[in-house]
């Protein structure tokens, strides 16, 4: 298995992702887009805070992948729900 590298850019819309390196054609694994207000309110630092949550991310995805069983059954069901709150 070959490693991959990953960046995060900032699209042509303002938002943030991270992709793989090599893959500027696919979507990219996570996207963070920041509302005008939200804009306002970081004073140009809108690309620390994306680069802080997607670190977050990771790290969080590192603590519990270990205990997630995923099924396929669910994971399909989850792509097909509107958005709901998690906390």
């Amino acid at each position: 298995m070959s490693a991959s590298f990953f960046e995060i850019v900032q699209l042509k819309d303002g938002d943030y992702a991270l992709r793989r390196i090599d893959d500027d054609e696919s979507a990219p694994l996570v996207r963070i887009s920041f509302s005008g207000e939200t804009k306002d309110m970081m004073d140009d630092k809108e690309i620390d805070v994306a680069k802080a949550m997607i670190a977050a991310g990771i790290e969080a995805v590192g603590n519990v992948a270990h205990d997630i069983e995923w099924d396929e059954e669910e994971t399909d069901h989850a792509n097909n729900r509107g958005s709901h709150t998690l906390h």
